[in-house]
């Protein structure tokens, strides 16, 4: 289909759901909405996550809780476990009570009192676990929905549909870069609270702004009575259009069978993946050289003043595009944005006239984890290029090299401790190697999470959708909670072994996972009976 029969079939659709027909960029400005709602709850979460395990293992004098790495990565366990298992029932809540728009707006709000309170830990520790919990319900009813409203925005055959998740996706990991870099430099820097209590506040705007801009999808995400009564009128006047090709059940069993093993090994994916969090944090904070000097210390401040400024350029710039189409109708929900915009350069502008105006120059340790987003950000359109024009492989392989490279990544870290005496609680490695270590498990992620869920939607049968997508995001529940709960073993496998060794563990597991998958995946594409 042309791309000017695209954009009709796509204007239809807008008008027919009563949804803002205004774009940007070639989208409709709802997208944009929610490109910002989203960006803001992943700066909240990520922002906080980077100084979870950092705040719990800092000695008290540093006003920290003085916990054991142990102790540290066993809570992150559960508490990333339970991350991912709420959006099960927050589904339900919305399929089944208040609607899409409604389930955004309480889990942002849920989350906001969560940071609160979490900001209050210095009174009592009673708030900081009260805030873990808020935020695990309102994650619940917020990512589950948010996502939904973005894919109903456009019609089911849409060309524009996979290149505005594309661009959600930026927003995602825009969020994530921008709160790991602020949220962990002032938790870190400043004070635990106030990291906490930044995380908070641009949730907060994330959900006015939404709040205020949502008459512009129309129809679309509202409560369920009324969601229930148009879906029965589209279903009698399209049935015959909407009835699923009936498939062999043979077909139908061998294509459950390939997402049930895609599955599977995309637990061993993420359980050492999500490292980064736990393991990995503790690495950079007890055993990586921080502290630079002379014309190290001045080529990371530019470097790092450049991460910080530009793409809040691009951000504004693309907040600026959308103001010129809603700001009359729907001013409110620019006005905030461009409030939190507004705060976020301040701060910005702030952090790096002070890093730059420092006698001493120390990376924080929650740093790192701003790679990954950045490390996507760069990398993505690569990939997709690769796939495109040079080397195709079918989605088991790719899983596989996705598997092997995350094990690449860990090998680095193996090999960059590999003198770090038996034991050792602390250590000067070259932050090198942390950075490759980021970098390969990166390039792992992009073969293996956007075709993950790619194929899960292919190769499902149109009315199990939502069951096995529960069952995919169950599988990196139980992901999390391995991750998490393997990380608390580092000390033990230092104090036995080495430091070195624990990270070969992480090597060689998703290698072997890798290993195996790869020899499947012929036989798997066929199980696949035609989807590519």
């Amino acid at each position: 289909m042309k791309s000017s029969e695209q954009d009709e079939v796509l204007s239809k659709h807008l008008i027919k759901n009563e949804v803002d027909t205004h774009t940007t960029l070639g989208h409709p400005v709802g997208l944009f909405v929610l490109f910002f709602t989203e960006m803001w709850e992943r700066f909240s979460y990520y922002g906080m996550r980077a100084l979870l395990t950092l705040f719990l293992v800092s000695e008290i004098s540093k006003n920290g809780w003085a916990w054991t790495r142990e102790e540290a990565a066993q809570l992150y366990a559960v508490y990333t476990f339970l991350v991912y298992i709420t959006p099960l029932l927050g589904g339900i809540i919305a399929d089944k009570i208040t609607g899409y728009r409604k389930a955004v707006l309480w889990g942002a709000l849920i989350m906001t009192l969560g940071h609160a309170s979490m900001a209050l830990e210095g009174i009592g520790s009673s708030f900081f676990y009260l805030g873990l919990i808020l935020l695990i319900m309102g994650n619940g009813m917020f990512k589950p929905n948010i996502s939904s409203i973005v894919g109903q925005l456009y019609p089911d055959n849409s060309a524009k549909k996979d290149s505005a998740f594309t661009i959600f996706y930026m927003g995602i990991n825009a969020g994530a870069f921008l709160g790991i870099m602020l949220c962990g430099y002032i938790g870190e820097k400043i004070g635990w609270h106030w990291g906490f209590g930044l995380a908070g506040i641009f949730m907060f705007f994330g959900m006015l702004q939404f709040h205020y801009g949502q008459h512009i999808f129309g129809k679309l995400g509202e409560t369920v009575k009324k969601t229930k009564e148009r879906k029965e009128a589209l279903e009698l006047a399209n049935k015959p259009e909407e009835e699923e090709e009936e498939l062999p059940k043979n077909i139908i069993r061998d294509r459950l069978i390939v997402i049930g093993i895609l599955t599977f090994f995309s637990i061993f994916f993420w359980m050492a993946f999500e490292q980064a969090g736990s393991s990995m944090t503790f690495f950079a904070n007890d055993y990586t050289q921080r502290i630079l000097v002379g014309s190290q210390a001045v080529a990371f401040k530019w470097v790092d003043a450049g991460l910080t400024i530009f793409p809040l350029i691009l951000l504004t710039w693309v907040l600026g595009l959308l103001a010129k189409q809603i700001i009359k109708k729907y001013p409110l929900t620019i006005y905030f944005t461009a409030l939190s915009f507004l705060i976020i350069w301040g701060i910005a502008i702030w952090k790096v006239l002070r890093e730059f105006n420092a006698l001493e120059t120390e990376v924080t340790a929650s740093w790192f984890q701003i790679l990954n987003s950045f490390f996507i950000i760069t990398l993505a359109t690569l990939f997709a290029k690769m796939w495109e024009k040079v080397f195709n492989p079918s989605g088991p392989a790719k899983f596989a090299i996705g598997l092997v490279l995350l094990g690449i990544g860990f090998g680095v870290l193996a090999y960059g401790s590999r003198d770090i005496p038996q034991g050792a609680l602390t250590a000067q490695v070259s932050m090198i190697w942390l950075i490759l270590a980021y970098l390969f498990h990166t390039m792992g992620e992009l073969c293996l999470s956007p075709v993950g869920l790619s194929y899960v939607s292919k190769l499902s049968p149109k009315h199990l959708v939502g069951l096995i997508f529960g069952f995919w995001f169950l599988s990196s529940a139980v992901a999390n909670l391995l991750g998490g709960l393997s990380a608390s073993y580092i000390d033990k496998i230092s104090a036995a072994y080495s430091i070195s060794v624990f990270f070969m563990i992480f090597t060689l597991i998703p290698i072997i996972a890798g290993v195996i998958l790869l020899a499947l995946s012929p036989w798997l594409k066929r199980m696949m009976h035609g989807i590519h």
